[in-house]
């Protein structure tokens, strides 16, 4: 590109040749410059275009790295994961590097724990222990107290001896027609085992969860008890239809209390996914095993229950129309996941919530005042809204929150409900731990056992009362064709 010249042509055509010849040159070098510029100027264009792009791009991949270490870094504390998810390598209390310090919390129990003294059973053997000697050597002592200072208690497992009873069966000839007659089993006996074996064996395999062999093998060597798989498994089935009653007395009482907390975990039946649903409250728990994670399972778990719901934040929940208190607890692993971000806002988000969540849980036990509480939601919804328009995590959090928000502080107004769902989630950890030992169940009568056993196991336990006394009487009644005794379900004491 030739620049135009800055003067009239018949001026140039008496400029003298050489310097026009000169002056055309300098024409040639400038065009070619100005053109090698132009072609530099749209080099530069495509390299800072190029380098806003890898910028770009630097910046997303730099941002789903920091997603990718968060998710990374997802445990049960600062997740919904549960427990058991957690590396070994990484539990709580390991030490990860070679230099760390030891923890300054002492072992054992914490100020306020109340202690658990050994109880002074009723004696079948009494020896008294008379003083002997003084420390001054002195034989000659006088004035025994009637009464002992102290009880040393020593308690001892005598040697199991079994009843073996053997039902002998005799024939006799009928002088009326000659048959021969056969005397017969009365029908409470006809199974081979009497009910407190009976329990014992429904005992070790619901409640404590052991394997059919590890029962054959503590009925083998502990009570010399020779009993096959199938055996132990016929006892099994046995049990889960005598304990059926129980558990359907469970399941009432459950649906008629004012506040439930319900909860779901994973089941497997022949490896195909299923679900163990827990209904639970401050008296019992009830269990039910559903093929689906739906609405259709949650509606059959309460049936016609319509009281204060206590739960975690999955949709099924959230479309409860009565009063809910969502689950803090999730939240507030929430809140500690996204301090943990590398981000600062995310994290400056994440500990200013995990802060505020905390202090609402804390007023389970001591109400606010009016200007605590005041102070408390001007801060609270000002986090909320200025963080909501956000399209990362924070403003996808913010958002969560602030559908919720009626939910958060039931606990606060209504009596029997608590901040969070950790009420079903203890109930249900059992099952977790029965799933992951046995790999869920065979059959549909498998899954009914699991349901009953576990609905008596943590009923039981929230009652303080005994499973065992319960399977012995069910088996007994079983065995006369009776109904079990519901009263036993009654809280001792």
């Amino acid at each position: 590109m030739i620049p135009k010249r800055p003067f009239t042509e018949s001026l140039w055509q008496k400029t003298p040749p050489e310097v026009r010849q000169a002056f055309e040159a300098l024409e040639l070098e400038v065009g070619r410059l100005a053109e090698a510029l132009s072609q530099a100027d749209k080099i530069t264009g495509i390299l800072m275009d190029r380098v806003a792009d890898i910028l770009a791009k630097n910046n997303q991949l730099a941002k789903r790295v920091e997603e990718l270490e968060a998710r990374l870094s997802s445990n049960s504390g600062n997740s919904n994961k549960p427990p058991s998810s957690d590396s070994p390598f990484t539990k709580p209390g390991t030490k990860t590097k070679p230099d760390a310090a030891p923890s300054a919390k002492k072992r054992g129990a914490k100020p306020g724990h109340k202690g658990h003294r050994q109880k002074l059973l009723a004696p079948t053997e009494q020896v008294d222990m008379l003083p002997v000697a003084c420390k001054c050597g002195c034989r000659d002592l006088t004035d025994v107290e009637p009464d002992p200072f102290y009880i040393h208690q020593e308690i001892g497992l005598p040697e199991i001896r079994l009843d073996v009873r053997h039902y002998r069966l005799f024939r006799a000839k009928c002088k009326n027609c000659g048959r021969k007659v056969k005397g017969k089993i009365p029908p409470e006996h006809r199974t081979g085992y009497d009910p407190r074996l009976s329990a014992l064996i429904a005992y070790l395999s619901g409640v404590c969860g052991d394997s059919r062999e590890m029962v054959q093998e503590i009925l083998g060597s502990v009570l010399g008890v020779p009993i096959s798989l199938g055996g132990i498994q016929r006892v099994v089935d046995r049990a889960s239809a005598a304990i059926e009653p129980v558990y359907d007395e469970i399941g009432t009482q459950v649906r008629t209390a004012p506040v439930a907390f319900v909860d779901e975990t994973p089941w497997y039946n022949r490896h195909k996914l299923e679900w163990l649903w827990t209904m639970t409250n401050q008296e019992a728990s009830w269990f039910m095993i559903h093929k689906n994670r739906s609405e259709e399972a949650f509606q059959k778990l309460i049936a016609d229950w319509q009281g204060i719901l206590v739960s975690d934040n999955m949709g099924v929940y959230r479309n409860w129309v009565r009063l809910r208190q969502t689950c803090i607890a999730h939240y507030i692993r929430r809140a500690k996941k996204l301090s943990e971000r590398g981000d600062p806002e995310l994290a400056r988000f994440g500990k200013n919530l995990l802060s505020e969540f905390s202090r609402l849980c804390s007023w389970n036990k001591d109400e606010p005042n009016q200007g605590q509480w005041r102070a408390f939601i001007a801060r609270f919804m000002g986090m909320l809204r200025s963080h909501e328009n956000r399209d990362d995590e924070a403003g996808l959090f913010a958002r969560l929150i602030l559908a919720e928000i009626d939910c958060l502080w039931v606990f606060l107004e209504e009596e029997g409900v608590e901040p969070t769902n950790n009420r079903a989630e203890r109930a249900i950890r059992p099952g977790v731990m029965q799933r992951k030992r046995s790999l869920g169940t065979q059959s549909e009568k498998g899954d009914r056992w699991i349901e009953r056993v576990l609905s008596l196991r943590q009923t039981c336990r929230i009652r303080k009362t005994s499973a065992f006394n319960i399977l012995v009487d069910a088996f007994q009644n079983l065995f006369a064709g009776l109904p079990p005794n519901l009263d036993l379900l009654v809280p001792a004491g």
